[in-house]
């Protein structure tokens, strides 16, 4: 499936289109790639751009609607990563819109303008129930992940390796498990114990006996430098330390930190589709791009603490 781009005038500046650029992990990666040489321009639904430099622009687009793209995108673009993303999972008509739709419309919209890569952000919730640790498909079969937000991410993956059959698309894709770090909203699980630990809060907590996966923003970003750099197309890899945390413990570990906080565990039922291990093998990353988590758990956690006691504690 692996294909290799061609080298490129090294003296033009790659330009880069980021698509969902004001959320946590967009944002994250807008301002990593700002300290580089790119040409950067910034997709949201808002205006609420967290960081302006000179060497990035600003769009306000609905993906979904694809009257939108051909009228605001005049600019051709080297490489497009697709981040955007809704938060509430529970709507089932939005999730579709953003996260099948709406990257629908971007392939579609950038399938025929000669870009380099096209970097799609998928999820580890496409596995559905296969076993952990996971490995990455040669080929996606059809099947039910379980979930809105998860059967949004698989069918757009279905689409776009179908589209490559029948046309040389530059794709990657990645699928990522727990992302956290500074700039998360407060609905997630670590920013949310983190807060209330700070405020010294009782809080609701499930029984904490599952396993996840966790890796932090940073390491995330670099990857994404990394498959820009060697210029890799053609491929889906698993985005995770390969290391499952038990979720009672990285609670109690939080609490530990910031000597606050009563956990309540069990106050919260089990979903229904509840997986209890999950996790990834992360051996294809490290074997072609050479791409290894740097920041441990341990050194994240402290690091995502630090921003919230700057920033949510005046």
């Amino acid at each position: 499936m692996r294909k290799y781009l061609k080298k490129k005038n090294l003296s033009k500046k790659l330009s880069i289109l980021i698509v969902g650029a004001t959320g946590f992990v967009g944002s994250n990666l807008l301002c990593f790639l700002s300290k580089y040489k790119y040409d950067l321009t910034a997709i949201s639904k808002n205006s609420n751009l967290r960081i302006k430099k000179k060497n990035i622009s600003h769009i306000k687009i609905d993906v979904s609607k694809i009257k939108d793209l051909k009228k605001k995108i005049k600019k051709e673009y080297d490489i497009v990563i697709n981040l955007s993303g809704y938060v509430d999972h529970k709507n089932k008509k939005k999730v579709y819109d953003v996260h099948y739709i709406g990257a629908k419309n971007l392939i579609n919209f950038f399938k025929d303008k000669n870009i380099q890569q096209f970097i799609q952000i998928g999820s580890s919730i496409e596995y559905g129930r296969i076993k952990s640790p996971h490995t990455e498909p040669k080929f996606l079969k059809k099947m039910n992940t379980f979930s809105n937000y998860g059967n949004a991410k698989y069918e757009i993956s279905r689409f776009i390796l179908e589209l490559n059959k029948k046309k040389i698309f530059p794709f990657v894709i990645l699928r990522p498990y727990i992302l956290y770090g500074p700039r998360q909203t407060k609905d997630r699980l670590i920013p949310q114990t983190i807060i209330s630990c700070l405020k010294n809060k009782s809080f609701d907590c499930s029984e904490g006996t599952q396993s996840r996966d966790f890796i932090f923003i940073s390491d995330f970003n670099n990857l994404i430098k990394k498959i820009i750099d060697k210029k890799i197309r053609g491929e889906i890899f698993n985005v995770g330390s390969g290391k499952p945390k038990n979720i009672k413990k990285v609670i109690e570990l939080i609490q530990k930190k910031i000597k606050g906080g009563k956990p309540l565990f069990g106050k919260i039922p089990f979903r229904k589709d509840e997986i209890l291990k999950l996790y990834p093998k992360i051996t294809k990353a490290k074997k072609l791009l050479g791409w290894t988590p740097k920041i441990s758990f341990n050194k994240g956690i402290e690091k995502t603490i630090n921003y919230y006691k700057q920033n949510e504690t005046k």
